[in-house]
């Protein structure tokens, strides 16, 4: 069975990581000491010394490794993740053995051997845990190492479910049948047939040959989930439930506790935490600065420009609506000719627009018009990153049209975006823009951030729809 099978899997990983420790400090070791890279310490330490405090790495690491979960089932976690987990786990150790030399007051200890064994370590497990992975995965897709599942009702999410595993051999899952109340029995998805009613969970489960239950119960189903979830309990097989929301709630929902009591939030938004927001101000207000130093040249030429070619005010400012619905001014260089506001708000840009001036062409095409909006940022209205903030009047326009709008305001407006790389920019489809503003905000990460300004460079400057 496939719980032996993992018990025994555990046990190797344990034992490979112990051995992929003490390959790390030893190698560590010896290109502190023994390579020529660095110059050699008039304190230098024998290897018979250094290896005493494998005794205390070894298991230390192991227990941290057990902590971030890195001995569960993971037929289907991304190999990001668990390097993420493997980073975790080693910045944690560093930190605690340099502590541990510290308090022990040992200053002979080389602390760049630790930071050698840090890097060398985490390259090390990357490299071994994923050539398991692919060793697993290629026994999986040849029969080996499967889980047997069997499925109760059926519904959308029971087909989506089927759907994901047929299209990933490599997690080894292999499911039996359908137990269903609402379908006949014979009916059959993709080579799945429903083997009969939910009741026969009462012969199935005795005999013990599932690994796993896999309940996807439709919602008008949802009064039978005690009892069944009672019968998988009372055999101790492990059940996983899915929720047949996902036509209803199309986005990433996350499951907090709240004493004892588990709520589903419908969108999960990193930003709405406090640390995640207060770092990405940081970088905001920093990069907004450095960004304003840089450009200030470009800025007073273009600025002197517009002055001479074009009569009106400088700089152009127009309200948008940015975080939690609340309007500010957007700052611009100007574009085009001054026009009353009454006519201005009547339409898009569109190619070759006779209100735009010939400066306004060129800077529009650049994006050089945007880089008054740096004082945005430094004013907290904008964010260097986000999704583009709109004029009052299309936003009224668009929560009607098109679903899930209003959500791009849950974060700050950016001066750039996952959609502006992406080419959604001017007149271009709002309903895409708009699926990769929610990408953003869903999916957002420090490093989504310096990519998207990465990109920025290479595609969001220059654009064939900024009229």
């Amino acid at each position: 069975m496939i719980k032996d099978n993992q018990k025994l899997l555990n046990r190797l990983h344990v034992a490979v990581d112990a051995l992929a420790l003490v390959f790390s400090y030893i190698s560590a070791w010896y290109i502190r000491f023994k390579s020529g890279v660095f110059e050699l310490d008039p304190w230098f330490m024998s290897l018979g010394e250094y290896m005493q405090s494998l005794f205390l790495i070894v298991p230390a690491y192991l227990i941290l490794y057990y902590v971030f979960q890195m001995y569960t089932p993971k037929r289907v976690q991304g190999r990001r993740l668990e390097a993420w987990h493997i980073i975790q786990a080693n910045v944690i150790g560093l930190m605690a053995f340099i502590l541990y030399l510290y308090i022990m007051r040992q200053p002979d200890f080389s602390r760049l051997m630790i930071f050698v064994f840090f890097g060398i370590n985490i390259c090390v497990e990357v490299t071994i845990r994923n050539i398991i992975r692919e060793c697993l995965r290629n026994m999986r897709r040849q029969g080996y190492n499967q889980k047997h599942i069997v499925m109760i009702g059926y519904s959308r999410a029971t087909e989506q479910y089927i759907d994901r595993v047929k299209a990933n051999p490599e997690w080894g899952y292999i499911i039996r049948g359908i137990l269903a109340d609402n379908t006949p029995r014979g009916t059959e998805y993709r080579g799945v047939k429903v083997i009969g009613r939910t009741e026969n969970l009462t012969i199935i489960l005795p005999e013990n040959k599932l690994d796993e239950i896999v309940i996807t119960l439709g919602l008008a189903e949802y009064h039978k989930l005690e009892h069944i979830v009672g019968m998988c309990e009372k055999s101790g097989v492990h059940t996983k439930f899915v929720p047949d929301y996902n036509n209803i709630i199309p986005t990433k929902p996350y499951t907090e506790d709240l004493l004892g009591m588990p709520v589903i939030n419908i969108r999960r938004v990193p930003l709405n935490n406090a640390l995640n927001a207060l770092v990405k101000r940081c970088v905001d207000v920093f990069g907004a600065a450095v960004a304003l130093v840089l450009f200030s040249p470009v800025m007073a030429a273009v600025a002197v420009i517009i002055k001479v070619t074009a009569p009106g005010p400088l700089i152009y400012s127009q309200e948008r609506i940015g975080l939690q619905n609340r309007p500010f001014r957007m700052y611009k260089f100007r574009s085009m000719v001054v026009q009353d506001q009454s006519s201005e708000k009547k339409q898009w840009t569109v190619q070759n627009d006779p209100r735009v001036t010939p400066i306004g062409r060129f800077i529009r095409k650049t994006s050089i018009d945007e880089l008054p909006q740096l004082v945005n940022v430094l004013m907290g209205n904008m964010s260097l990153v986000g999704p583009r903030p709109e004029r009052p009047q299309f936003v009224e326009q668009f929560k009607e049209e098109i679903p899930r709008y209003m959500i791009k305001h849950q974060v700050r407006p950016g001066l750039t975006g996952w959609a502006q790389v992406n080419g959604y920019r001017g007149d271009t489809s709002i309903r895409k823009r708009i699926e990769c503003d929610l990408y953003y905000i869903e999916n957002w990460t420090l490093g989504f951030d310096f990519k998207i300004i990465f990109l920025t460079f290479f595609k969001g400057f220059v654009n064939k729809n900024a009229y």
